[in-house]
């Protein structure tokens, strides 16, 4: 079974005006997990869809959905895929993937039967994002000894973390599509912080590995009108290209960043100086 929204890309001049409700209903996705069900949000931001998978009783086949008008959800995309739960599979045009926890998958445009399935060690949770595609590049799987690594942050600032590359165009090509993973260190709570923007691309934030009864809070606007969501384990919320996108905790956690757009460029991105944050 698949679930699908439909979200609007916003006017930075109309986000100013909105509520919480407003801002919560446009930008968070909260609802990504269901048993025997995949969920996806198709955004028009860089036309960027996030899902999530939760196989329990029985494999779950990726179907297009109708904002696609497509024969095949891969068409017309690529796709890329972490591992937030339990270890499970991945089966790609009769190919299986084990992905195990932090492990990710790339599968270029072109691919016909992507199924997911749990496997027999807990709960599999499958989180991803597509975005259109105009080359077949091959399906790969990547782990996390496989990633570029960088370290981040200081603990002086609360915002030591490791970044983890893992789908991107130093690790393997795509089209447009870049993941990764970051982790921050115990007593770091900030992450993207010194924060920043870039008008060449959008980018979704996943955020997991949040202790229970623990809340991150997702900062987005503009530099100079800055609004912030409160977000719990497991939710995703969007991050247009002419917002900031930071957070903090009240405890560590790990996010998944993925972005679309037209530079894949990591370093290509506009600072924003803390203290001239508004």
């Amino acid at each position: 079974m698949t679930k699908s929204e439909f979200r609007y890309a916003h006017h930075p001049e109309d986000v100013k005006k909105y509520t919480t409700e407003e801002l919560r209903r446009e930008f968070l996705m909260n609802d990504l997990f269901n048993e025997d069900q995949i969920n996806v949000v198709y955004s028009m931001y860089d036309r960027m869809i996030v899902g999530g998978v939760m196989p329990v009783k029985s494999a779950l086949k990726l179907e297009p959905t109708d904002d696609l008008k497509a024969e095949n959800f891969l068409d017309r995309r690529e796709l890329g895929i972490i591992n937030v739960g339990a270890a499970g599979k991945v089966t790609v045009d009769g190919e299986v993937f084990e992905l195990r926890n932090k492990e990710a998958l790339y599968i270029g445009k072109g691919a016909k039967d992507v199924v997911f399935e749990n496997g027999n060690e807990g709960q599999t949770l499958f989180y991803f994002n597509s975005a259109p595609a105009h080359h077949s590049y091959p399906t790969k799987k990547i782990t996390k000894n496989e990633a570029e690594i960088v370290e981040l942050g200081e603990t002086k600032y609360a915002n030591r973390r490791t970044i983890n590359k893992l789908i991107v165009n130093s690790v393997l090509e795509t089209c447009q599509l870049q993941m990764g993973m970051t982790e921050l260190h115990e007593g770091s709570v900030w992450n993207t912080m010194p924060s920043h923007t870039h008008t060449r691309r959008m980018e979704a934030y996943f955020y997991f590995d949040l202790e229970e009864g623990q809340a991150v809070s997702h900062f987005l606007g503009q530099p100079n009108e800055t609004r912030h969501i409160f977000m719990k384990n497991n939710e995703a919320v969007l991050s247009s290209e002419w917002s900031i996108h930071s957070g903090v905790g009240t405890s560590n956690y790990t996010f998944i960043w993925g972005m679309a757009g037209e530079n894949m460029d990591y370093g290509d991105m506009d600072a924003v100086k803390t203290n001239e944050l508004k």
